[in-house]
């Protein structure tokens, strides 16, 4: 596994892991033929560094993966659009096998969700694992106390 990119001992670091561990949808960018982007909503877990998704294996962003592995993330705006966490990696098609942990967060996450669907049906339509490594990653927020402000790796 790829370094961490997020601190929890600072505080705007902290807010974007909770944002990323919580929201329900992160809307994930890949680039489709002659460079034309492609956004779209997805359901996903997080560990830092990497972001897992279940897709259906014929969908245009899966034929853009296996192209041009560069992805975009975003989460939806928080708090009138004062709450931003957007990143960029690399993305990997991959097997239920190698994602046993982050299938196990899935089920906890989306079970609530799926209803009377067990989550293995489910996984019969999005049968395709994405993981996503961040090798970048922007937050930012207003506090009563000003800006917060991260732009990780701190190098980058």
């Amino acid at each position: 596994m790829s370094a961490r990119l997020l601190d929890p001992s600072v505080p705007v670091e902290a807010h974007a892991g909770e944002r990323l561990t919580g929201a329900p949808v992160v809307w994930l960018g890949t680039v489709g033929p002659g460079g034309r982007p492609h956004t779209v909503p997805v359901w996903f877990t997080w560990d830092d560094p990497t972001i897992t998704i279940f897709s259906r294996p014929d969908t245009a962003k899966i034929g853009h993966l296996r192209a041009h592995d560069a992805v975009s993330v975003a989460l939806d705006t928080a708090e009138e659009g004062t709450d931003v966490v957007t990143g960029s990696g690399h993305a990997v098609l991959t097997q239920f096998g190698r994602v046993e942990r982050a299938l196990d967060a899935f089920g906890r996450k989306y079970g609530p969700v799926l209803g009377e669907q067990p989550l293995d049906a489910w996984l019969m339509t999005f049968s395709l694992p994405i993981v996503v490594t961040l090798d970048r990653l922007v937050a930012w927020r207003s506090t009563s106390a000003g800006l917060e402000y991260a732009s990780l790796p701190s190098g980058g």
